[in-house]
């Protein structure tokens, strides 16, 4: 983490007595250039040695570094002291001296020649740490390796016209040859090479005043120094690591060399007014062109933005720099080495220093293919290319964050690694993606975060991350780093799954809310309690109301800002799939509701993410949603569709998920859902279906079903839209594929089944049609048959409230009820509490009612003879292939009497592949039927009662039927046989052949 003390001021850090170079006017640098030049002579003269500032030694040892030297033209040099020559006309071989002694040198000022400073007006204190030093191959011909310990080199500048006396003290100095003249051979096209005379030149080098030229190739034969007037070269921009074009990469940073000779002015490492502007303002879209390590004429240019810091040090192995402080957090420095090499930071901060990687040093952590899937939306593990993930990049730990935001002027990170404050942590755009991506070495899990987006207008707003895998606790709204570790256990139940289609096989479903099932219970908790509750109770599978993240706890889950991200209330997304887990080892499948049709406008979330409508429909009217004041997705935009096909894709293949209930389906599908005249437009064909939507939601099953076999998809969808469990490439009357879903709610059942029970039984006959209505299309579709929790809210009242006539009349409805819904076709659905009777609506702050089932309380007998009822109709129902296998085939359904509405009578055969039947007659009146005679096959010679709600340990009136019923050879119901039985009141009965 970066502590944050106060500014740190702008004045360059120094040691004590040390003078602090000022910077050369442009006046000067110019003329500069133009009084510099390499004349054809300058052989025959003497050069001046440069000045060499040392700091502060390790261990009195320095390391001798690849020779820096420039040529000198001055009219009048004076050289006072100089080590021997060598002339070198082939190999030069250097020997070994030592040397104690003080070397005075005055410098001549020329006439013409200025003095510019080496670094541009930015020093770099250079601390040098060496125990032992290799000497470098000298840049021209073929030079000899000179060994010396090191030597401590105190240089004092002249002003500039007058002439200045330095002291140079050596303590120890091996020099195997020091060149009188240093020459800079260029590449010619002569026919011999001049011999040329070298000279080591100090480890470190700060605040020279000779300036650098560049050595080229020398071939074989002579080349012929040409004169060229030294001019300032720019500085070269180059991505972090990459070595100067020529040079060899960079290798272990105990092995940085320095430069040669170069021809060039060397340029100031300072990042420019404005590039810093942009830095400081969070709109820069490359910082990694600026900040980090650059190669530039005279060296490596090093480069940091590191807000409230008193001081940067570069360290690369022995090497250590202090770079220069620019004030406003910036600090550059100009190293005199070949190629970038690896290294770090010290950062000194007010009482403390930090060592670290830089984050600017990095090359991007997404590829092309990632940017391109990205812009074609038809990245499917979108997941893995977005968010915070932490990693190990070029063999640094960290995180990389990545998030979507083409219409940002700028990003940046914010979170508890920087004290929310994301000044030093700028993005940069990757092209035209609008991907802004950024590695941050050292920050790990659990650290949070959100994303500061410049928005085009240039504000500022901090948003949590689209894609966040965790969230902090609500109503807090930060994104957590976190990588998941867990260790799944449900091979066996992932294997199997897939053995038969959801709508082939038994699916019993019990609907839960976590958060208030048993409130106060964390996912690990729940784990403990739900599986073997729902196990015992024999439903094959649970669905979950949503489980991502959403600020307010009253909207059920269904206004979703972290479409990633379990919600942290209940604990980690770990624990989340610890849940999953146990379930499937129960033998239990996982629904899940998935809410893709819009959401909340909350604004540190999806709505105007980076200033503009970008998962949002940029037209109002298609953006708004007219019931629960929410914005809906732009389904047509690829990056947004993407983002919510790979969303139902990481819930199946991250958590284990074996199926998605899609929310408000009906209003994706149609343009002027809720919408009066006037307040919507019409698609492109004149029609009010939105074709983005439905495009939408076949890929969405399209993905699913081919990316995760043995998942199912369930649309709730309340229309007569036609295809919506049609397979997508099969078209229907309409012109449309199929939506592709697996199974579809049967809003329509519910709904006219419901109103039938809550008419007095006396009235029921003028209804009949409505729970006989349902087997008109009841094969138009792979139907499941819901009681959901918001039949159950709302002043709707619960389940056994709907029911008219008194307490026992009440849950004898209720018994009848359920066993109709078990043997109508269709699978079956039912929410939490509805299983034992509850008499109040649901609510999300406190959940069913449990006292219900105390055996302290009266009418504890009711409740559970309800909740018994349940039970016995799953474990029948299970094994028997009649009430399941052909829910969907009109094959698997016989009527024998569905117009006896006088007597709120209904009684039907279901089948199974096989022809085995399952007789189902349900008597919604509260009266008892003797010797009711109903048609039946005739190749049955004996039925068997399976079930009968009016069971004493139901609750009911024990009217029931424990010998086997034989059929007798009389004709009825169009049927050559039939059997007479006695029907109980408010009762449903199951024969089975005995």
């Amino acid at each position: 983490m970066t502590p944050r003390p106060e500014s740190s001021g702008s004045r360059p850090k120094g040691t004590a007595g040390e003078k602090i170079p000022e910077q050369p006017t442009a006046a000067q640098q110019k003329s500069a250039a133009k009084k510099t030049a390499v004349p054809k002579q300058a052989a025959a003269k003497k050069a001046a040695p440069a000045k060499a500032t040392a700091k502060k030694a390790a261990a009195g040892k320095t390391t001798v570094g690849k020779t820096v030297a420039k040529k000198a033209a001055t009219k009048k040099a004076v050289a006072k002291k100089t080590a021997a020559e060598q002339p070198a006309a082939g190999t030069a071989t250097a020997k070994k001296t030592t040397a104690a002694k003080k070397t005075t040198v005055k410098k001549a000022a020329a006439k013409k020649a200025t003095t510019v400073k080496a670094t541009a007006a930015k020093t770099t204190a250079v601390k040098a740490a060496a125990a032992k030093s290799t000497a470098a191959d000298t840049v021209a011909g073929k030079a000899a390796a000179a060994k010396s310990p090191a030597a401590k080199n105190t240089a004092k500048k002249a002003p500039a016209k007058k002439a200045a006396t330095a002291k140079s003290t050596a303590a120890t100095t091996t020099a195997a040859g020091a060149a009188a003249q240093k020459a800079t051979p260029a590449k010619a096209t002569a026919k011999k090479t001049a011999a040329k005379k070298t000279a080591p030149a100090g480890s470190t080098v700060a605040g020279s005043a000779a300036k650098k030229t560049t050595a080229g190739k020398a071939p074989a034969k002579k080349s012929t120094v040409k004169k060229a007037p030294a001019r300032k070269a720019p500085a070269r921009k180059a991505p972090a690591g990459q070595a100067p074009a020529g040079q060899a990469p960079a290798g272990n940073a105990g092995s940085a060399q320095v430069v040669p000779p170069e021809m060039e002015v060397a340029v100031s490492p300072a990042v420019d007014a404005v590039d810093r502007d942009r830095l400081l303002d969070g709109t820069h879209h490359d910082p990694h062109s600026v900040l980090g390590a650059h190669p530039v004429p005279g060296g490596i240019a090093f480069r940091a933005f590191r807000p409230y810091a008193l001081s940067v040090t570069v360290v690369a192995g022995e090497l250590r720099a202090e770079l220069h402080d620019d004030g406003e957090g910036f600090f550059s420095g100009l190293l005199p080495l070949r190629e970038v090499p690896a290294y770090r930071l010290v950062v000194e901060y007010e009482g403390t220093v930090l060592e670290t990687e830089d984050a600017y040093r990095f090359l991007p952590t997404l590829g092309d293919l990632d940017l391109h899937l990205i812009g074609e939306g038809r990245h499917e593990e979108l997941w893995t290319a977005l968010g915070a993930h932490p990693m190990t990049h070029e063999g640094v730990t960290g995180t990389r964050f990545a998030v979507w935001a083409p219409n940002a002027r700028g990003v940046r990170v914010a979170g508890t690694f920087n004290f929310w404050d994301g000044t030093g942590h700028v993005m940069r755009s990757l092209g035209s993606s609008g991907v802004w991506e950024l590695f941050l070495p050292d920050v790990g899990e659990g650290e949070l975060y959100k994303f500061e987006i410049t928005r085009p207008d240039g504000s500022k707003t901090l948003r949590a991350d689209p894609l966040a895998r965790r969230t902090e606790v609500p109503p807090a709204t930060s994104s957590v780093i976190t990588s998941s570790a867990y260790e799944w256990g449900d091979d066996e139940w992932l294997a199997r799954r897939a053995e038969a289609p959801a709508h082939e096989a038994p699916f019993s479903v019990y609907e839960v809310h976590l958060a208030s099932w048993r409130p106060g219970l964390t996912y690990r908790q729940l784990a403990e309690q739900l599986p073997g509750y729902v196990k015992n109770l024999g439903f094959t599978h649970v669905e979950l109301m949503p489980v991502a993240e959403h600020p307010f706890g009253g909207s059920w889950g269904y206004q979703v800002t972290g479409f990633y991200a379990p919600t942290a209330r209940l604990g980690t997304p770990d624990d989340f799939r610890y849940l999953v887990d146990r379930l499937h080892q129960a033998g239990i499948g996982v629904l899940m509701d998935w809410v893709p049709a819009h959401f909340p406008r909350d604004a540190w979330a999806l709505a105007e993410f980076d200033g503009r409508p970008l998962y949002e429909h940029e037209d109002p009217l298609r953006a708004a949603h007219p019931d629960w004041g929410t914005l809906e997705f732009d389904f047509g935009r690829n990056e947004v569709r993407n983002f919510l096909v790979a969303n139902a894709v990481y819930w199946c293949e991250e958590f284990h998920i074996d199926g998605l209930r899609v929310d408000a389906v009906a209003s994706m599908l149609y343009l002027d859902y809720s919408r009066e005249p006037g307040q919507w437009t019409p698609n492109e064909h004149g029609g009010r279906e939105n074709l983005d939507a439905v495009a939408f939601l076949q890929e969405m099953n399209a993905t699913v079903y081919r990316r995760v076999p043995g998942v199912v998809t369930i649309a709730e969808e309340s229309t007569a839209w036609d295809g919506v469990t049609r397979a997508t490439h099969h078209k229907g009357p309409s012109g449309f594929g199929g939506l592709g879903f697996g199974l579809k709610w049967n809003m329509g059942w519910m709904h006219d089944s419901l109103q039938y029970m809550s008419h007095e039984p006396v009235h029921r006959k003028y209804h009949h049609g409505e729970m006989t209505f349902s087997m008109v299309y009841a094969y138009s579709e792979n139907y499941v048959l819901p009681i959901s929790h918001d039949e159950v809210v709302h002043g709707k009242r619960s389940l056994v409230s709907k029911m008219p006539g008194d307490w026992w009349q009440q849950r004898a409805g209720v018994r009848a009820y359920l066993g109709f819904m078990w043997a109508h076709p269709g699978k079956q659905l039912l929410f939490m509490g509805q299983e034992f009777a509850q008499g109040a609506e649901w609510s999300e702050a406190h959940g069913p009612d449990w006292w219900l089932l105390d055996p302290g309380y009266g009418a504890e007998p009711d409740h559970r003879g309800v909740r018994d009822l349940v039970r016995d109709l799953n474990t029948v129902y299970r094994e028997t292939p009649a009430l399941w296998r052909l829910d969907t085939d009109p094959a698997g359904f016989e009527w024998i009497v569905g117009d006896a509405a006088d007597d709120n009578v209904l009684a039907f055969l279901r089948l199974d592949p096989e022809g085995v039947p399952v007789l189902a007659v349900s008597n919604f009146a509260p009266v008892t039927r003797q010797d009711y005679r109903l048609g039946v096959p005739e190749d049955v010679p004996a039925w068997h009662e399976a079930v009968n709600t009016d069971a004493a340990r139901y609750g009911g009136s024990d009217v029931t039927h424990p010998d086997p019923v034989k059929p007798e050879p009389l004709a009825w119901h169009g049927r050559p046989a039939s059997i007479r039985l006695t029907l109980p009141p408010l009762a449903t009965v199951w024969l089975r052949p005995a």
